[in-house]
């Protein structure tokens, strides 16, 4: 099992939308506190649809709560940034890893980013792109990981 990590996520779309993903893939979702929506709101309920009730959520009061968990894990971490060269397919992923998304308008803290600054990976985009839907973005880096590992099940 994957884990998708929201680091303060902005747009309860986004969030219901990547919700709905990893139940369809089998990866637990980590939210980390604040949001700026309600878990119960419409919109989220709406993008996740009946997915989710199915999810495996844990919400977390802050960042460092969930790393005071998850600190001996670090080298196992990696952070989705526009702040970065090194393209998601260069990785080697496995089981297990944390797969980290930033809020949609701030990105990731750099001082996360620098347990593992060799972690950073970016999604490829053409000169007139400059960012990707949080939902998208995660859905890309977390099949990328499970073709990687991929036995002819999800799980």
């Amino acid at each position: 099992m994957f884990n998708i990590v929201l680091v303060t996520p902005n747009i309860p779309q986004n969030t219901g939308a990547i919700g709905r993903i990893c139940v369809n893939a089998d990866a637990r979702l980590h939210l980390i506190k604040p949001l700026s929506f309600d878990i119960d709101e419409k919109a989220l309920r709406r993008a996740g649809l009946d997915y989710w009730k199915l999810l495996d959520l844990m919400v977390w009061e802050s960042l460092e709560e969930f790393l005071n968990v998850h600190r001996d894990q670090v080298d196992r971490f990696f952070f989705a940034t526009t702040k970065s060269s090194k393209p998601y397919f260069f990785e080697q992923y496995r089981e297990g890893d944390f797969l980290f998304f930033g809020s949609e308008t701030e990105g990731l803290p750099e001082s996360l980013m620098e347990l593992n600054p060799d972690h950073r990976i970016t999604i490829p985009m053409g000169a007139n792109g400059r960012s990707l839907n949080q939902a998208v973005a995660c859905g890309i880096v977390l099949y990328e990981a499970i073709r990687q590992n991929y036995q002819g099940e999800i799980s």
